[in-house]
């Protein structure tokens, strides 16, 4: 990958495959995400250190990008068994602390907004159940280095510049070697497909917040980053990013053309975002509801933004207009 730094493929039970977690030799050997909470994320970890011929026990610091479970799922395991410093973005020591209830008011959250954008409720239900069973994937953890935009975090030998770039998730963090350019970005960008920017709860927020707007904030923190000089971005997933802004400039005008998408549909009359989203994916828009009306709603916030659409309430639910 660069030198001095090893990526270590994890196996995951989701869709999007292998997680990249990394090796950073020299002081402090640094591990940057876990995999997720499973016998075979250890069983390939461990083994991936042992052909570096290191062990758990050697590693000083666990840094975490962001706090979704395929990226923290054995983090209290590592911790235990090499007492190694926990580094995260700050307001995520609270959530991973009670990482079950923290869990548990995540889902409340997403089922409310799923209701409110016009999912049935026995769905909804239905699905909160799923989404309890994917609890065991993830872990609590210990936070010990609370980390904020604009500081340094030393990693294997090297200074990073820390940076939050929310969107794809509430503590979304990436670091750059700025010397030579290389970018530690988690799921921040990924070369194969699109990072899902979910409506997720703001971190340790209650459920009467106002809904947050991933994909506006997502779109922000792409452009910061297109901005920065990165030289070679090392992803959560799949291969490494060279050019970094040619790939920012393709995924933003791809946002441009689904919002286009949406708008075209609201011509006949308002919608809720899950009836745009059977509209879109058919019944996809039922196996994968959250996700699918997340990316709606999503771009729906980029419309409104823009005064293409306004979003009004009607017979309870929450519904879209063209303008």
């Amino acid at each position: 990958m660069a030198p001095g730094v090893h990526r270590i493929p994890v196996p995951t039970p989701f869709a999007v495959g292998a997680v990249n977690c990394f090796l950073l030799r020299g002081s402090p050997l640094t591990l940057v995400d876990t995999g997720p909470g499973s016998a075979a994320a250890l069983d390939v970890l461990e083994r991936a250190l042992a052909e570096l011929r290191l062990q758990v026990s050697d590693l000083e610091l666990i840094v975490l990008t962001h706090q979704h479970m395929d990226h923290e799922g054995i983090v209290e395991i590592l911790v235990r068994r090499s007492d190694a410093e926990l580094a995260a973005y700050g307001p995520l020591r609270h959530w991973l602390a009670d990482y079950r209830a923290s869990a548990r008011a995540d889902d409340a959250y997403a089922q409310a907004v799923m209701r409110q954008h016009g999912l049935p409720a026995d769905l909804t239900a239905l699905l909160g159940v799923l989404a309890a069973g994917m609890y065991a994937y993830g872990s609590p953890g210990s936070v010990t280095i609370a980390l904020a935009d604009g500081e340094s975090l030393s990693m294997g030998g090297r200074e990073f510049s820390v940076h939050h770039r929310p969107g794809h998730s509430p503590s979304d963090i990436v670091f750059l070697h700025e010397p030579s350019g290389l970018m530690l970005g988690g799921d921040h960008l990924l070369a194969h497909i699109s990072s899902n920017a979910l409506v997720g709860r703001p971190l340790n927020a209650p459920l009467e917040t106002a809904r947050p707007q991933p994909l506006v904030t997502y779109s922000e923190s792409l452009a910061a980053t297109r901005l920065m000089p990165v030289s070679l971005l090392l992803t959560g997933h799949g291969e490494p990013i060279r050019d970094h802004r040619t790939l920012i400039d393709a995924r933003l005008n791809a946002q441009r053309r689904r919002a286009g998408q949406i708008l075209g549909l609201l011509t006949d009359g308002p919608l809720s975002a899950h009836a745009i989203a059977q509209r879109m994916w058919g019944e996809v828009a039922i196996t994968q509801a959250y996700l699918t009306i997340s990316e709606t709603l999503g771009h729906l916030d980029l419309l409104v933004r823009d005064g293409s659409v306004r979003e009004v309430e009607a017979a309870g639910l929450r519904m879209f207009e063209a303008l």
